[in-house]
C-alpha cells in the first residue's frame, strides 16, 4: 500500500435520470451539445407517454411471471437466514409474496445511428410489477445496448421516478451504455404516483407510513412496493435477456438518487443474490434514529426538507413499539449484515437534507468494500456551485465516478483500495493519512468553515497537494470561525477514464473558540 498524508489545521426539483445522462453527454460530445442535456432537466418534467418510433417491433403477447422452477426471470425466494433471525421480516416477506399481476411485454426495439455509424439498440419493456392497495403498478423499462456488444451477465440498472421525454432520454441513455460498455437499463415509475389522492414523493411515503401506524398492516410502507418494483424489473430483464440473446443475466449494479437511492439500499438489504453492487446517491441517512437526533443537534430542528414526516407525526419518532418497528423495517442499517456487496456512496457537501458528517454515523459499521465521493459545494442534485454563486448545469464529479464504478464492477476491474486515518493534533490541527494501492493522478484537500456545525451554506475551498513528496504535507492557516471541516479527494485514471474518490470527512470545533 502506498502512503501519503497531510496535516490539516483548524479551519422546483430536477429529474435525476436526465442529470445523470446529461453529464455523460457533456463529457463525450462537448459543449456543442450541452444544451441538450441541461435544457431537459430544467423543464418541469411530468410523466410522459410517447408512441413508439416507426419501425419498432411490438409483439402482441405478454410475458408473465415464470412458472415454478424456471430459473430465468424467477424472483429469488427471500427469507431471513439463521444469522439474521432478529431482523424484521416484513420487507422480505412482502417482496417474496407471489403476485398474479406481474407481467412484462416488449413494446419496441429500435436501432440508433450516429454520424452514419451504428450507435446501438434501444429496447423498451412494459412491466407490471404488482398490485398494491388496489393499484396495479406499471413501469417503463428501457434498455440501451452499445453496438457490437454481446450482453453479458452483469448490467447497470438505474432506478427512477417519473419518465422524462423519450426523445431526450434515449440519446442520453445510449451515451451511458457507451461509457460503461455494457447494457444500461432504466426503470421508471418508482413509485407509481400520485397515489392515495394527490400524494407524491416524500408526502406519499409519509402518508403510507402513517397508515401503517394506524393499521399495523405491514404492506403499507411505500418503500416495500418500491423495492418490489426493482425485484420484478430484474425478473423481467432476466427473462428478456434469455429470450432476445440467449443470455443468462445473473447480476445487477443498482443505482438511484434520493428516495431511489433508499430503494437501492433496501433492495440490497433483501439479500437478493442478483445485487452485485450498489451506488446510492444523496441518501446519507442510514441508522435513522441516530440521524434524526443528529439533525436536531446540528440544525436545532429537523431539516425542512423532511417536513412531510413531521407533518404526519412520524418525527420525532414516536416512543411506541409500532413506530420503533416501522423505522427499523425501512432503515437499511437494520440489515447491515446483508450489505456486504461493493458500495459507492455519493453525497453533496451542501445537501440540505442531512448534516455534513452524517456518513460518520454508519461508515465504519458497513461491511465489505466501500467507497465514498463527496462533491464539494454541491447540494441534493450534485451540481457544483462556483465561487461567483452560479451553479454548474451538470454533475461532473458524480457521474464520472458513478460510471467508473459501474464499469469496474461489470468488467471485473479493480478499484483503488483506500484506507484513512485521522488524528487530532495540538491547536486544532488534524493529521490525516491515506493509503492507496494505486497511484493517484492528483490529490486535493477541501476545507470549509462555519459559525456552527451547520455547513449547508458553507463554501469549500480546494487546495491541490503536491505528489512529488511522500508523505504529502499541507498546512492550512488558522480559521476565524468556530467550526472547521475537511476531506481529502484523490483522482485516478483507469481504462481511459478519470474519476475521483474521497476520504470520510471530519468536522471539529476550533480550539480558539472553545470556552
Amino acid at each position: 500500500m502506498r502512503g501519503w498524508n497531510a496535516n490539516v489545521c483548524a479551519m422546483s426539483k430536477r429529474r435525476w435520470s436526465v442529470i445523470l445522462c446529461g453529464m455523460i453527454l457533456f463529457g463525450l460530445l462537448g459543449s456543442a451539445v450541452v444544451w441538450l442535456g441541461s435544457s431537459v432537466w430544467q423543464q418541469n418534467l411530468a410523466q410522459v407517454s410517447e408512441p413508439n418510433a416507426a419501425g419498432t417491433e411490438k409483439p402482441a403477447s405478454e410475458k408473465t411471471a415464470p412458472t415454478e422452477g424456471d430459473s430465468i426471470g424467477e424472483t429469488v425466494r427471500l427469507t431471513a437466514g439463521q444469522e439474521h433471525k432478529d431482523m424484521p421480516r416484513e420487507l422480505t416477506d412482502y417482496v417474496a409474496q407471489p403476485d398474479e399481476h406481474f407481467t412484462w411485454s416488449v413494446q419496441g426495439r429500435e436501432e440508433r445511428w450516429l454520424l452514419g455509424r451504428p450507435w446501438g439498440t434501444i429496447h423498451t419493456l412494459q412491466v407490471r410489477s404488482q398490485r398494491w392497495q388496489g393499484v396495479v403498478w406499471q413501469h417503463e423499462v428501457i434498455v440501451y445496448i452499445p453496438p457490437g456488444l454481446s450482453p453479458g451477465q452483469t448490467w447497470l440498472l438505474w432506478i427512477d421516478g417519473d419518465l422524462p421525454p423519450r426523445s431526450k432520454v434515449d440519446t442520453l441513455g445510449m451515451l451511458v451504455a457507451s461509457q460503461i460498455r455494457a447494457p444500461f437499463a432504466m426503470l421508471f415509475g418508482v413509485p407509481n404516483q400520485p397515489l392515495l389522492g394527490d400524494y407524491r414523493e416524500d408526502a406519499l411515503i409519509a402518508e403510507t407510513l402513517a397508515r401503517y401506524l394506524q393499521t399495523q398492516r405491514s404492506d403499507w410502507p411505500l418503500l416495500f412496493p418500491m423495492v418490489k418494483s426493482v425485484i420484478r424489473c430484474m425478473d423481467a430483464l432476466q427473462g428478456y435477456a434469455q429470450q432476445q440473446w440467449g443470455c443468462r443475466l445473473e447480476r445487477f449494479v443498482l443505482s438511484g438518487a434520493s428516495k431511489r437511492g433508499w430503494t437501492a439500499w433496501l433492495t440490497a438489504a433483501t439479500g437478493d443474490p442478483r445485487v452485485q453492487a450498489i451506488a446510492p446517491l444523496v441518501f446519507d441517512t442510514l441508522n435513522l434514529p441516530a440521524q434524526m437526533a443528529q439533525q436536531v443537534r446540528v440544525f436545532g430542528r429537523f431539516s425542512e426538507m423532511i417536513h412531510d414526516y413531521q407533518k404526519r407525526g412520524l418525527l420525532p419518532i414516536p416512543n411506541t413499539s409500532a413506530a420503533q418497528r416501522l423505522w427499523a423495517m425501512i432503515d437499511p442499517w437494520t440489515y447491515c449484515p446483508r450489505l456486504r456487496m461493493p458500495k459507492l456512496i455519493i453525497n453533496g457537501t451542501n445537501d440540505p437534507y442531512w448534516p455534513l458528517d452524517a456518513l460518520n454515523l454508519y461508515w465504519e459499521g458497513l461491511p465489505g468494500d466501500k467507497w465514498v465521493l463527496y462533491v464539494p459545494n454541491a447540494g441534493h442534485y450534485m451540481c457544483e456551485r462556483r465561487a461567483d454563486g452560479a451553479e454548474e448545469s451538470l454533475p461532473r464529479r458524480a457521474v464520472a465516478t458513478l460510471t467508473s464504478f459501474a464499469y469496474a464492477q461489470i468488467h471485473g476491474r479493480p478499484l483503488p483500495r483506500l484506507q484513512w486515518h485521522w488524528q487530532p493534533l495540538d491547536q486544532g490541527q488534524w493529521h490525516v493519512q491515506g493509503h492507496c494501492d494505486q497511484i493517484p493522478c492528483k490529490v486535493r484537500l477541501f476545507t470549509a468553515t462555519s459559525d456552527s456545525r451547520d455547513f449547508r451554506q458553507a463554501w469549500w475551498q480546494e487546495h491541490e497537494l503536491r505528489l512529488d513528496q511522500v508523505p504529502v504535507q499541507v498546512v492550512v492557516p488558522p480559521q476565524a470561525k468556530s467550526y472547521s471541516a475537511a476531506f481529502v479527494e484523490v483522482e485516478f485514471a483507469s481504462d481511459g477514464r478519470r474519476f475521483t474518490l474521497s476520504s470520510p470527512l471530519r468536522v471539529w470545533e476550533s480550539s480558539a473558540h472553545r470556552p
